[in-house]
């Protein structure tokens, strides 16, 4: 009764919608409409399009305005349940201001809107997908300087392990919905990383959740999900900032973002984004520098055709970061980080002994208007990833037994010498239309073509000396190294310098190999609105993977074709500010055959994943308090499973259930707050007999709960006008890192990290003082591994916007 009553005064009432634009018929974004002298108002989106609804009929004056423009007022007369379309274009000032300052009003940590999860552009309530979105507002805020960081302020996503740099697979890995994904796309296109990606050029990060092999295919996302990162665009004028940020163990990062239009007319438009950093490690040995350089150009032809290109070129070098590997072949000596008694402060590696991560990446994309209705998109994208330099790790060997007492590992080293590459190219058609007059449809109908191949030239892994942890070293070097003398007992038997290394790895045998892997899709993804408040998306993708194995041989070459289909439903019982959905999505994983010691090949059907998922979306006070709430349960079929060093097993399930809940604030005006909660319970049902990891839960799950939240207010008048405090934190529950059958489990404890930050805005510099880690608690990250995160730190930013 109460939601009929409520439907039935919002068709005595109209609203008032229209497009805002600037000169060159560029969509102004984040202008606030007003009704002057009343409460109602409304801000722009990207494309300039804004909305004021639940209006009561009379007479109002309608307002646009903000520093640099001429203010715009309109007298209008609304009648009830009438809809009046005002579109207005904006004029520079005499002031001659080049920029346009946007209102602080909005809810600056979400796009209500993605042209990228859907591959058509859907706002986040009619969308019956699930996926949060980290906004660079946000970023700038926390002052984040590293990917992993920007990816806490999602809920139910946590990292597993860190950026290794090594060849094929050297990005960081993290759990999403209780599955392994890794970051590698960027604009929704295929993006190879071995390392961490700079956050200098992120717009936007979306977190999309759940299989996406419909839209996404299968080489590059994880049935849990996948990371995409949207890059900046330039703009239509001169404006930008450099900015400088310093922090504790030696943390010095330069920043620079500079936009201009090229021409007269601002039809040519370029911008550029670069940072430079540095950092030392919190541990007793470790660095990082990077350099990252993202010039991007944008071209407008006409009215119909338009051209964006979007480069980044990155080159890191860095040691690795401490990871102790735990034996996976014997049962644990220790179960507990009590039981460990690994001093965090230890590196174990050394300054030398470094690692060379350069990449590159170039998107083209073509826009065509066909027509009103259809828009045509075709896309060019070239990725490129490379290791060159020293790559080690810490082993676990239970192979030394006259040890009592502590964990004795292995150091193992290699010189890597690898590149991966790929190309994409899409071609999409997108339409917009109605359907007999009475429906609408949007469809998205694309083909794609991926490629991939790997260069590998890297030597194999020479044993680096032994490490001890533990509590009796006397024993370590009696038992185990025959030394007998306490003048010279060490933890750490190991050569960390170039010269040392380069004479173990002298001799060590390069095996080169080429890899190559095609991929052939076609897909299709409509959404039709039986009503304005009823939708439905039925999508459905067709691939053939061509597998091509070692290209100096033909007995690897392999051939498959997997169909994913995905369906969902939105009801908006309040349109546009409570939605329902559900929805079916399917993932799969085309498995590349594999060749065991004796030559024998092992060829798999594809595994597949399916997902069930409902919930709500709620967007309230006008885009002010946006709130999705779901339940999941994915359940993978076929899983390929190595039972022994040399021998697979296909045909075991497993499952992945949770909740999920976040929320995105402004509720008055300077405050903003993001939080988040996920709870997931995973289990490998059914495998091979006598499977490790059969009725467990698996290592790649993460912890069962985790929480985020930030909270800022800025205060918007007075002597405090242009200050501001934000805090908050991550909440992780107990982690079982290792949990098998024979080798039993390693937990690593529940965390609560708390952050702090105070700001300061005054003309064009703005300055900011972080600390991350408040307590300086000391908290672990793993997948079968543990690797210690950092303690307490400080940083401080100064940023000059012209």
């Amino acid at each position: 009764m109460l939601i009929c009553t409520a439907v039935a005064t919002a068709q005595e009432r109209g609203k008032i919608n229209g497009t805002i634009t600037l000169s060159g018929n560029t969509p102004a974004e984040n202008i606030t409409v007003v009704l002057k002298g009343t409460a109602f108002s409304s801000v722009t989106n990207t494309q300039g399009n804004y909305e004021i609804k639940n209006v009561k009929p009379g007479n109002y004056v309608l307002r646009v305005s903000a520093i640099g423009i001429v203010p715009v007022e309109e007298n209008i007369t609304l009648a009830a349940g009438q809809t009046i379309s005002k579109n207005f274009t904006l004029a520079e000032s005499q002031e001659e201001l080049d920029e346009i300052v946007i209102d602080g009003k909005g809810n600056k940590f979400t796009r209500s809107k993605s042209a990228v999860v859907s591959k058509m552009p859907l706002k986040d309530i009619e969308n019956p997908q699930v996926y949060n979105v980290i906004t660079s507002e946000l970023l700038k805020e926390q002052v984040v300087t590293n990917f992993d960081d920007a990816l806490k302020n999602a809920p139910g996503i946590d990292k597993l392990w860190e950026a290794t740099g090594r060849g094929g697979d050297g990005a960081g890995y993290f759990s999403l919905r209780g599955f392994a994904v890794q970051p590698t796309m960027v604009n929704g296109l295929p993006s190879i990383t071995n390392g961490s990606p700079d956050p200098a050029n992120m717009e936007s990060i979306e977190v999309i959740k759940g299989p996406s092999g419909t839209l996404f295919g299968s080489s590059l996302v994880s049935y849990g999900g996948l990371i995409n990162i949207n890059t900046k665009k330039p703009y239509n004028f001169f404006g930008g900032n450099i900015s400088y940020t310093a922090g504790t163990y030696g943390l010095n990062r330069f920043t620079a973002d500079i936009n201009t239009p090229l021409n007269d007319d601002k039809t040519a438009l370029f911008r550029l984004n670069a940072a430079y950093h540095t950092e030392n490690s919190f541990q007793d040995a470790g660095f990082k520098k990077s350099l990252f350089v993202a010039p991007s150009l944008s071209y407008k032809v006409n009215d119909k055709l338009s051209f964006l290109v979007n480069t980044e070129f990155f080159n890191g070098k860095s040691t690795n970061q401490t990871m102790l590997f735990l034996d996976r072949g014997a049962e644990l000596r220790v179960h507990d980080m009590n039981e460990f008694k690994y001093d965090n402060k230890r590196s174990y590696t050394g300054n030398d002994l470094y690692i060379e991560t350069p990449t590159f990446n170039i998107q083209a994309i073509m826009n065509y208007k066909l027509s009103e209705q259809w828009t045509s998109q075709t896309v060019f994208s070239r990725t490129s990833a490379k290791s060159q330099g020293y790559y080690s790790y810490l082993y676990e060997s239970t192979r030394f037994t006259p040890v009592t007492d502590g964990v004795v590992l292995s150091r193992y080293i290699s010189n890597q010498n690898s590149e991966t590459y790929g190309t994409d190219i899409q071609q999409n058609f997108i339409g917009d239309f109605e359907i007999g007059g009475l429906f609408r449809n949007r469809i998205v109908v694309g083909l794609d073509y991926f490629n991939r191949n790997v260069v590998n030239n890297s030597g194999a892994y020479v044993g680096n000396g032994l490490i001890y942890i533990g509590d009796n070293l006397q024993q370590f070097n009696e038992l185990v190294l025959g030394n007998t003398d306490p003048a010279t007992f060490t933890d750490d038997t190991g050569i960390l310098t170039q010269a040392g290394t380069d004479a173990l790895l002298e001799n060590s045998p390069i095996n080169p190999s080429k890899t190559s892997q095609e991929t052939y899709s076609a897909y299709a993804s409509n959404v039709i609105n039986f009503l304005p408040s009823l939708s439905a998306m039925v999508s459905l993708r067709v691939d053939r993977f061509a597998n091509k194995g070692d290209l100096s041989t033909t007995s690897d070459d392999y051939n498959q074709t997997a169909f994913s289909p995905k369906f969902g439903i939105v009801f908006q019982p309040i349109l546009d500010k409570v939605a329902v959905f559900a929805n079916y999505m399917n993932g799969f994983n085309n498995i590349a055959p594999i060749t065991g010691t004796s030559n024998e090949t092992f060829t798999f059907d594809p595994e597949q994943a399916n997902q069930f998922e409902t919930g709500a979306k709620f967007n309230l006070l006008n885009n002010k308090v946006i709130a999705t709430v779901s339940y999941y349960d994915i359940k993978v079929s076929n899983t390929v499973i190595q039972v022994a060093p040399n021998e697979y097993s296909q045909g075991g399930e497993r499952y992945s259930r949770g909740l999920e809940a976040s929320v995105t604030a402004s509720p008055i005006n300077g405050l903003n707050i993001i939080a988040g909660y996920s709870y997931n319970d995973s289990l490998l049902e059914t495998a091979a007999e006598g499977d490790d990891f059969a009725g467990k839960r698996p290592e790649s799950a993460g912890p069962r709960n985790l929480a985020n939240l930030w909270a800022s207010y800025r205060f918007k008048g007075g002597k405090l006008n242009g200050f501001g405090l934000g805090f908050g934190g991550n909440y992780a529950s107990k982690n079982l890192i290792f949990n098998r059958n024979v080798g039993g489990t390693f937990t690593l404890p529940e965390y609560t990290v708390l952050n702090a930050s105070a700001f300061y805005s005054v003309d064009a510099f703005s300055i900011t003082l972080k600390v991350d880690n408040i307590t300086n608690k000391d908290y672990y990250k793993g997948w079968s591994t543990i690797s210690p995160q950092k303690p307490r730190i400080f940083s401080a930013n100064v940023t000059y916007n012209f």
